[in-house]
């Protein structure tokens, strides 16, 4: 773990360390008796404090599930290479997940997060406009007519909505959108 008063014992303690009973749950689920679950942590955390130290990295909480699930494959499949745990059948422990995949789910919903947050910093107005719009599929001359306004506020209301989660989601993650 890196020192606490640094730039990164900062970004550990606040982008990493909050998931950490989710990942050893989630590896305890999937990895039953097979691996140290401590050991595979401690090694994902090593291999994204480095990452990290390289660039931004986006989706710290996906990333890091990616490595620690990788880490602790690499671990099952060394010891089947060795003999240990011969009663092992690798198509029977379900160690790789048939659905959608963990760090696709978890950027997914972390995407999902970020846009909630982007539509909750809109003025009120233009949030609950944006909301029936886009959320709810409410066509805009029944927002109009519902709230009492016109379709052209409507529509100027959803264009502001649109431009400020946009400005909001390249101003969070960094990326240009446009």
């Amino acid at each position: 773990m890196p020192p606490e008063k640094s730039e990164q014992g900062k970004w550990f303690e606040e982008q990493l360390l909050p998931h950490e009973p989710m990942l050893r749950s989630w590896l305890n689920s999937r990895f039953p008796r097979y691996i140290d679950v401590d050991d595979v942590i401690q090694e994902a955390y090593v291999k994204v404090l480095a990452s990290q130290k390289k660039g931004h990295i986006r989706a710290p909480k996906a990333f890091l599930f990616a490595t620690a699930r990788n880490h602790a494959l690499n671990k099952v499949r060394a010891s089947a290479i060795r003999g240990e745990n011969q009663v092992l059948e690798f198509d029977d422990c379900e160690i790789i997940d048939s659905r959608a995949g963990v760090a696709e789910t978890i950027s997914r919903n972390q995407e999902l997060e970020i846009l909630t947050k982007a539509i909750q910093s809109l003025p009120d107005r233009c949030r609950q406009i944006f909301t029936l719009r886009k959320v709810y599929g409410m066509p805009q001359r029944e927002i109009a007519k519902k709230l009492g306004i016109s379709a052209r506020t409507v529509n100027t209301q959803i264009s502001i909505g649109v431009n400020k989660c946009v400005a909001f989601v390249e101003s969070y993650t960094g990326e240009d959108l446009s």
